[in-house]
């Protein structure tokens, strides 16, 4: 298999490559590779024209998990699980006929 040239680089930029929308859908897969090996960014244009910047991701920029995300927030609270102070709405006796099923 024939390798395929090297993309070509922008003046003044040598950190970052240009690649056209064509050679860019043929080899996407290396071209990743390579932005991910260099942390060198990609630029993707069609007709000449910067249309999509690839970069990447170090490991400070990689989305935190939900889960253990608030670990540590909490700074004090003795007893959870006791009955609050206030008294809710939602608590006390009122008009739930907005709640009720309608009859057809």
């Amino acid at each position: 298999m024939k390798k395929p040239p090297s993309p070509n680089r922008r003046p003044g930029a040598p950190d970052v490559t240009c690649v056209g929308a064509a050679r860019f859908k043929a080899t996407c897969l290396e071209l990743l590779d390579r932005v991910r090996a260099s942390g060198a960014a990609l630029i993707m244009t069609k007709h000449g024209k910067p249309v999509a910047k690839v970069v990447s991701c170090t490991e400070a920029e990689r989305p935190v998990t939900f889960i253990g995300s608030m670990k540590g927030t909490v700074l004090r609270y003795d007893r959870p699980l006791d009955p609050l102070d206030e008294v809710w709405d939602a608590d006390q006796p009122g008009d739930c006929s907005a709640f009720a099923p309608t009859q057809a």
